[in-house]
């Protein structure tokens, strides 16, 4: 028989002490809107949170704030889906600041919940966090009794739109309230869109046709506009060679791609792009790092960059047109033929052969430096073909960030993830990786460090380890703050400050349970494919002794570019 009788609301029964309250409303959107929860718990969310992992909502600890942002941004990075992170209210919130900032430069949408000082008003140890986030150019929205599911949506629905994190808060005092009316949110305004000009395309088209050797360099914006297939039907129509931003790296899977533009390009490759004569940006800033500070094309190369963001002006050589990515695109495919008898293609038969696309580094082979210490490009150029095909790389900020973006290649631009530059940051690393292994443990998670990051991050080794179902720690070790040794210590600054006594991480990763081994030699290498010919599962630390006297080509062009 069926019954008819209504089910007891939550008023009308006694409830749980995370159920149908005001943090448990936000819990339950959080649930349904982000893929993954990271967090940290404290005062401010543990009721959140407590709801959350009742009801079997995918958690991730840290044991730092910091790396709560850092996992929810990396998971965005390496799928392309919203992840939301939480933190207590006031050192909580402020532990998490500098992650948050970098998430917000490099525009990465997630959400973070935060607790925050009661309605009532501050207590002692609060701040106004709501202005510290706006200094960082991030929203915070209020959570309360009578909109609580309703901004917990927005928030979502404002860091998709603006492509930015949010912050939600929940005052301290009503995080256990019942919800009361719900109030109607204003509505959002709709995001502004910008038609291809019939004009504008009419001479880019014309621009492209006429191009003997026309490149196209695509960016995170074209693979947010999904006009990757539409810009490489143009490219192979054109016979045009491609590059990509870091963000886009193997975006175009093409033999004519030339690799990442800027300072990670390889010299070799460098040569050909600059014989460019039409360059087409497309979603890429051109920024110092991506222009190569200025030296990337030379000065008589016709630069044209498509994007629907406001032009920062950074190169002011390059002509501008703002119009979303993909109409614009496919405004040129109707208007580019393939009409030459012979493109750039041609006459440069060598890019597409397997000697100019190895990672041998042409660039400085040597096994060791003029120290006695490794060649990280010999060194890193080896793990190209040690380390699995299938896998995540995973970079922290500092000098090392030179060489793996050179010569380790990636299945597709999701699986190269690279954090701390945007903020100019490091220490990022452990607690970024960990939010990729979370989000792609199908692959094998390769995280490459410096020291000075990773000591810096250290508290979020342990979270790395216990995330990942199989990983490889990489410590490019050079004892020394590598970014300010070369950049200061080279023009006569003292250099007792930028210096680190050694230290064995991979002595640090066997205390934590991990296997792993101390670099000296590229015979040392063999630990590593043994491990992982023998290895399914786990986490292997390879402390690498490189080189203080091997700069990095990216930092020898910003030395140089600032006299």
């Amino acid at each position: 028989m069926t019954s008819t009788s209504t089910p007891a609301s939550p008023r009308d029964r006694t409830l749980l002490p995370d159920e149908g309250n005001v943090a448990a409303i936000v819990a339950d959107v959080v649930a349904e809107r982000a893929g993954h929860l990271f967090g940290l718990m404290g005062n401010g969310n543990v009721h959140l949170i407590s709801r959350l992992t009742r009801r079997g909502c995918p958690f991730t600890s840290a044991r730092h704030e910091s790396a709560t942002v850092a996992m929810a941004d990396a998971y965005y990075r390496a799928t392309g889906n919203i992840a939301a992170a939480t933190t207590t209210y006031g050192a909580g919130f402020t532990n998490a600041y500098t992650t948050l900032a970098e998430a917000r430069i490099a525009r990465i949408p997630l959400v973070l919940v935060v607790g925050d000082a009661p309605s009532t008003g501050p207590r002692p140890f609060d701040i106004d966090q709501s202005k510290a986030a706006e200094a960082a150019g991030v929203v915070t929205l209020v959570a309360g009794p009578d909109n609580a599911e309703a901004i917990t949506h927005r928030a979502f629905d404002l860091a998709l739109q603006a492509v930015q994190p949010v912050v939600l808060a929940i005052p301290y005092d009503l995080a256990t309230a019942l919800p009361s009316e719900p109030q109607p949110l204003e509505p959002m305004p709709a995001k502004p869109t910008w038609p291809a000009d019939p004009g504008d395309l009419d001479w880019v088209a014309g621009l492209l046709a006429g191009g003997k050797r026309p490149l196209i360099l695509g960016g995170r914006g074209m693979l947010l506009a999904d006009a990757v297939a539409p810009l490489r039907q143009l490219g192979d129509r054109l016979g045009a060679l491609f590059m990509t931003s870091l963000m886009a790296a193997n975006a175009f899977g093409s033999a004519w791609d030339l690799g990442i533009a800027g300072g990670f390009t390889r010299l070799h490759r460098l040569d050909i792009a600059r014989q460019a004569d039409v360059v087409l940006v497309v979603g890429a800033s051109q920024n110092l790092f991506q222009t190569r500070y200025g030296t990337m094309f030379p000065a008589d190369t016709k630069i044209i960059r498509i994007d629907n963001e406001p032009d920062p002006g950074n190169m002011p050589v390059a002509d501008y047109i703002r119009a979303d990515i993909r109409p614009f695109i496919e405004g040129l495919l109707e208007r580019v033929t393939a009409t030459a008898s012979t493109t750039w293609r041609d006459h440069a038969p060598e890019v597409a052969s397997p000697e100019f696309r190895s990672s041998l580094p042409h660039e400085n082979p040597e096994e060791f430096g003029p120290d006695g210490r490794l060649n990280p490009r010999a060194v890193v150029a080896a793990l190209e073909g040690i380390l699995p095909a299938e896998r995540s790389v995973v970079m922290d900020g500092g000098h090392f960030i030179g060489w793996a973006p050179m010569y380790l290649s990636v299945p597709d631009p999701h699986a190269m993830v690279f954090v701390g530059t945007a903020f100019q940051s490091i220490g990022m690393g452990f607690g970024s990786a960990a939010g990729v292994s979370v989000a792609r443990p199908d692959r094998t998670t390769v995280l490459v460090s410096g020291d000075g990051g990773g000591l810096m991050g250290l508290a979020d080794f342990e979270t790395f380890i216990r995330a990942t179902r199989k990983g490889v720690v990489v410590v490019l070790n050079d004892s020394a703050y590598g970014a300010e040794l070369h950049q200061y210590a080279s023009k006569g600054l003292h250099d007792q400050a930028m210096l680190i006594d050694e230290v064995d991480f991979s002595a640090v990763g066997r205390a934590l349970g991990t296997a792993g081994v101390k670099v000296h030699t590229m015979a040392d290498l063999q630990h590593l494919r043994d491990w992982l010919d023998t290895n399914d599962e786990g986490v292997f630390v390879l402390d690498v002794a490189i080189s203080q006297k091997v700069v990095a080509e990216f930092m020898a062009e910003s030395v140089a570019a600032k006299g």
